[in-house]
Parts: structure tokens; sequence; C-alpha cells
């Protein structure tokens, strides 16, 4: 593909993201979801394989149906209250038919099964951006209308999130799927505290960005997609092989590093609201994620994944021209727990 046609692409992702982020109407908040849902699908089927084809297609139906049902909620809203407003839905229905809609786009279970499977069909930069992008224009419109919503809605939504994708990826040995059920749980985390606390919210969306970052890019250095590729990576780069261990025990938000932070103030707040039974639960199901990281970092280092294995190995590493977005990532991801007054003090700020 041209490089002008990756450009044009990539703007238009940017543009549409923009464009939802300035949007007040809901209109214009449709537009800019259609234009980065249409970016994409030629990044998603730009390999012509058949995979990448399948997946591309699952990707259309899925957004456009989530885009179809927040289209009639909008419509539904203006006919009952005479508003297009983003921030003056009031209607009930309108606003359980819109939230419904956002979880779709999001992958926030129970509307969560077709993530992991589109990302299998994916590389792994189509991938990250499918797992962090396009998150940021959906959870902008959910921060908006978070405030009208009933608050046991999102509470439940945010527990069946972190519960089912840990759940889910116990058994998973392909690397994308691992990232895309992290992507619900962590997403889980922020819809839990968004009624409460929104730049929490989306400080937690940052720092899940930052950490899926550093793990694709890692990844993708290392060609692995696979538990089984990925334990013979040990003996080609033993330096990135610690770096990606430590990454992902920061998505399992093991102390002291950044994905610590996340969980310590989530549930700092969830006590502050007295909202003991939720914390306890959503803890209940970190656990459970923080396993399957630990069970992927066992087999990385610790021992050879069970069985023989027929691929191919290269001990000659791609010689990458920008070397400094992985290590800045990969710091971030790591050593952003010191920051935390910093990042406290910003999230006053907004709220």
């Amino acid at each position: 593909m041209p490089a002008t046609l990756y450009f044009m692409f990539y703007a238009s992702l940017g543009l549409g993201t923009s464009l939802t982020f300035l949007s007040s109407h809901w209109l214009t908040a449709w537009m800019g979801l259609e234009l980065t849902t249409l970016a994409i699908l030629p990044l998603m089927a730009q390999h012509h394989h058949p995979r990448a084809s399948e997946a591309t297609t699952k990707y259309l139906l899925v957004q456009a149906s989530a885009t179809g049902m927040l289209l009639f909620a909008t419509i539904l809203n203006g006919w009952v209250e005479m508003s297009w407003s983003i921030n003056e839905m009031k209607n009930p229905y309108a606003l359980t038919l819109a939230m419904s809609a956002l979880a779709l786009k999001l992958g926030l279970a129970p509307f969560h099964l077709w993530l992991p499977e589109i990302m299998q069909g994916l590389n792994l930069l189509t991938g990250l951006i499918l797992s962090t992008w396009q998150k940021l224009a959906p959870f902008a419109l959910l921060m908006q209308i978070s405030q009208a919503m009933p608050p046991a809605l999102l509470t439940i939504l945010g527990l069946s999130s972190a519960t089912l994708a840990a759940w889910g990826g116990l058994n998973q040995t392909q690397l994308r799927k691992i990232m895309a059920y992290s992507s619900t749980a962590h997403l889980g985390w922020s819809v839990i505290i968004i009624q409460f606390s929104p730049g929490l919210a989306l400080m937690a969306l940052g720092i899940y960005i930052l950490m899926t970052m550093a793990a694709f890019l890692t990844m993708k250095d290392m060609s692995s997609t696979k538990i089984s590729t990925f334990s013979t990576s040990w003996s080609k780069s033993p330096e990135k092989m610690v770096a990606m261990i430590l990454i992902l025990l920061s998505l399992g938000g093991l102390p002291p590093m950044t994905g610590f932070t996340i969980k310590w103030l989530v549930l700092e707040e969830l006590t502050k609201q007295d909202m003991y039974t939720p914390a306890t639960l959503i803890v209940m199901a970190a656990l459970i994620s923080l396993y399957f990281y630990a069970r992927l970092s066992y087999f990385t280092i610790i021992s050879l994944f069970p069985g023989t294995t027929n691929i191919k190995t290269y001990w000659r590493q791609k010689n990458i021209k920008d070397k400094l977005i992985l290590p800045i990532a990969t710091t971030a991801a790591l050593f952003l727990l010191p920051l935390m007054p910093l990042t406290l003090a910003l999230t006053y700020l907004y709220n």
C-alpha cells in the first residue's frame, strides 16, 4: 500500500476521533464515529488474507449495528425531549440504548465476544490501533452521558467486563486474544469509576493505552503472536523479554509498576463511596487476570511451552528504523507510579 494511502487513513482516524471529541451534537459525533470506522477498515484488510477479510467484515457488521443503535437512541431522545445535544439526553430508554451501543463499540461485557475473534485476524500494529485509538471516541461519548445513567447499570457493566474478561483469558494461547480480553477488563475498571470521578476514569484509560502500546510494540519487535513462539524468544533478546514480563505484570496491576496505580486509585474511590461489595468483586476479578499474566510470564522465561514447535526461529532480528517509541512506551508502562501525586493533582483539577 502506498505511503500516501497510509497517511490518508491515519489522518482520517485522527480527524474522526477529534470530531467526536469536539462534538456537542449527536449527528456530528455520529459522523466522527463513522469516519474512524471507515478509516480503519482498509488497514485491517490490507494483507488480503482470509482471516483479515473475515475480521474486517465482522468489524464492519458489529460497528454498523452499534452505530444504528446509537442513531436510533438519539432519534428517540430528540423526538421525546426535543433536543439533539449530547449533554441533554434524559430519556431513560434512549440512555439505556445509547449505553448498549457504546458498550458494543468499546467491547464491554456482555458485548465483548466480537473483540477477540477480530483481533486474532489482524496484524499487531492494526490490533494496537483497535485496542487503543478506537476506544477514545466512544469513551468520550460515554463520559458525557455517564452522569445521567443509573449508577447500578454502570457498576454492573464494569464488574461484568472485569470478571468475564478475566475468565475468558484464562485458557488462551494466542497473544492477540489475551490482549483483547485485557482490553475489556481494563475498560471495566474505567467504567465502574466513571460515575464518581470522570478524571480518574480518563487517567485509567490513558495508563491502559501506555501499557498496551508497550506490549504490542514488544510483540511486534519479537514477531510473536503465540505463547509457543513467545517462549522461544528468550534466547534472541533476554533484555526485551524481561521488559515484556514486567509489562505483563504491570497490566495485571502488580506493584510497584504503573498498572498498580489504576487498581489503587479506583479501589480508594470505591471505598470512599461505600461500595465495598463491588470493590471486593472487582479485586477478585483482578486476581484472575493477574493469574493469566503470570502464566504467560512463566511460559516466557521459566520454562518452554509444553510440546515441540515447528516454527522457524529468527536468530537475526530485523533492523528497526524507529527505536525511540518502544523504550518510551516501556518506561511509561513500568515506572510512572512515582508520578502519582502529579497525576492525582491533574485528576482533581479536571473534576
